[in-house]
């Protein structure tokens, strides 16, 4: 678990022209005349390739953050981390945002349409980056690196990078299976342009991402070996990844899998990541330096890999540039020019806690004048979060262009996650697991919460709800809320409100074809094998 890929992606950043400060300043040949045989000629292109497709997580295009890869969205909206959370968080009862760009009122009250620009650039974030993938898969077969004298062991590391951008694509894969459902579906082995992609259903590409996943298994880095990078993915990413997608397989699949997701989380835990002794270090700007915690990040850099989305949106879009009703001074959060005002929580979130100040319950920091959202359109109704701060763990704030970015890691996965996995697979029948491990998992997370090492503590076999309540205190704002709601058979329906559930202010009921995102009505007008969603 090293640091240094995230110093590689920043200067590979740099190289391939991806800084907006710097563009300008770089004399660089542009990428379309960039052939194949040129990007791919020797074993370090390969790898700058590959830096490339993990810099697209994290950035919005090519040539800068005024720009976007992404046709028809703003490029300040249309990184991939943005997207996601907005289709994971702002639907649900942990956030909502005060904001009337087009598209952000209907992610807030769960009343979205086809058209929905969100919604729409986040299916073809997660499409533009299959598409290099596939790209790369075709540029680094046997043929293609014999054909280039690319041998012995740089071939080898080739076939590492290989895997590296199946896992990638698996990613995206499941993003699309779980907020799309029913996307099309390419691979490299399809030539480029010849025909419409077909479409796949669900169940089929549930199988699909669960096969490559451990296909690639093998070749994959070993967590805590010297080729183990930070910011790269490893087999415990890829277990990490199964076990999620197992968790979720009855409402992927029909047939639930949670022996399987027991089996999966537990190679993860038996992997060598600790638990972070501060749970607000974890989101701290120097997240990536000792920490063992974090299995796969998104990485970002202040100066060097900037946008307007990940986390400097996440920490920019719950504060003001100067002190505000709810006392949160953007400089404080190391970003001194920042400071945009738009997200809050909805009350239901705070209500996890013990209290909203974090003196119980470390992990829940809430601050503002007002828990309950009666107007959407008021910044002071509804707690802001304080969770995500670009200072580091020593209280200093990192270099940032203009004040304003972070350089703050996101991570996709982390140990926790999987000791939530364990436990709620266990308390669903999962067979090859136990009660008193279950418990230890939830306890270690409690104990680091609480500060304590018995007052807090759970001693009885725990139901299914208590670890909806547990991921909601412990994983809160990283993604995965409207997933775990859908699971549980919470959020369509009336069994489960939140204010402004279905555009009513004390909540209704949502309709169950909800539980899926349409597909993007540009996209069936484009390719006529597609059928939209049930519903839509």
């Amino acid at each position: 678990m090293k640091n240094s890929f995230k110093i590689i992606l920043a200067s590979a950043v740099l190289v391939l022209s991806l800084n907006a400060c710097k563009k300008d300043a770089l004399n660089l040949t542009p990428t379309n005349d960039v052939t194949a045989d040129i990007a791919y000629a020797t074993p370090a292109g390969y790898k700058q390739q590959l830096v490339r497709l993990y810099a697209n997580y994290g950035l919005t295009s090519p040539s800068g953050s005024d720009n976007s890869d992404v046709g028809g969205l703003n490029s300040g909206f249309a990184d991939f981390l943005r997207l996601f959370w907005a289709s994971q968080e702002l639907v649900t009862d942990e956030a909502v945002c005060n904001w009337g760009d087009t598209g952000i009122p209907e992610l807030d009250n769960a009343t979205w349409s086809t058209d929905n620009q969100f919604l729409r650039g986040l299916y073809s974030r997660s499409i533009s980056q299959i598409t290099l993938v596939n790209d790369y898969l075709r540029q680094s077969t046997a043929d293609k690196l014999a054909s280039r004298n690319i041998t012995g062991a740089d071939a080898t590391n080739v076939a590492r990078y290989r895997a590296e951008a199946r896992f990638l694509r698996a990613y995206q894969y499941w993003v699309l299976l779980d907020a799309f459902g029913n996307p099309p579906f390419v691979t490299e082995a399809d030539e480029i342009g010849k025909v419409n992609p077909k479409q796949i259903q669900r169940a089929a590409l549930f199988t699909y991402v669960e096969s490559e996943l451990k296909a690639i298994e093998g070749d994959l880095a070993t967590p805590g070996s010297a080729d183990s990078e930070y910011g790269r993915a490893n087999k415990g990413a890829d277990w990490a990844l199964l076990a999620r997608l197992y968790l979720n397989a009855q409402v992927y699949t029909g047939t639930a899998k949670y022996t399987e997701a027991i089996t999966y989380s537990s190679k993860v835990i038996a992997a060598g990541y600790t638990l972070n002794p501060s749970y607000a270090n974890l989101f701290k700007a120097d997240n990536n330096i000792g920490n063992t915690e974090n299995i796969l990040t998104i990485n970002y850099d202040g100066v060097n890999g900037t946008n307007f989305g990940g986390t400097t949106f996440l920490i920019n879009a719950a504060i003001y540039t100067s002190a505000d009703a709810a006392g949160m001074v953007a400089g404080e959060y190391g970003v001194p020019n920042g400071g945009w005002a738009g997200n809050r929580t909805r009350q239901n979130l705070p209500a996890l806690f013990p209290n909203t100040t974090g003196s119980i319950d470390q992990r829940g920091v809430f601050v503002g004048p007002k828990a309950t959202v009666d107007a959407i359109s008021d910044p002071n109704d509804g707690l802001k979060v304080t969770k995500f701060k670009n200072v580091t763990s020593g209280g200093t704030t990192p270099a940032s262009i203009n004040g304003i970015f972070s350089s703050l890691d996101f991570a996709l996965f982390r140990l926790a996650e999987q000791y939530l996995i364990y436990g709620e697979a266990v308390a669903r029948g999962g067979s090859g697991g136990n009660v008193t491990d279950a418990l230890t998992y939830v306890n270690k997370l409690r104990q680091r919460a609480y500060g304590n090492t018995s007052g807090n503590l759970v001693a009885a076999a725990l139901t299914t709800d208590f670890y909806l309540d547990e991921r909601g205190r412990e994983l809160y704002w990283e993604g995965h809320r409207r997933t775990d709601l859908i699971r549980y058979g919470k959020f369509a329906g009336s069994t489960y409100l939140w204010p402004f559930k279905g555009g009513v202010k004390a909540g209704t009921s949502l309709p169950a074809y909800r539980n899926l995102y349409p597909i993007p009505n540009a996209d069936l007008i484009a390719n006529p094998n597609l059928v939209q969603n049930t519903g839509y």
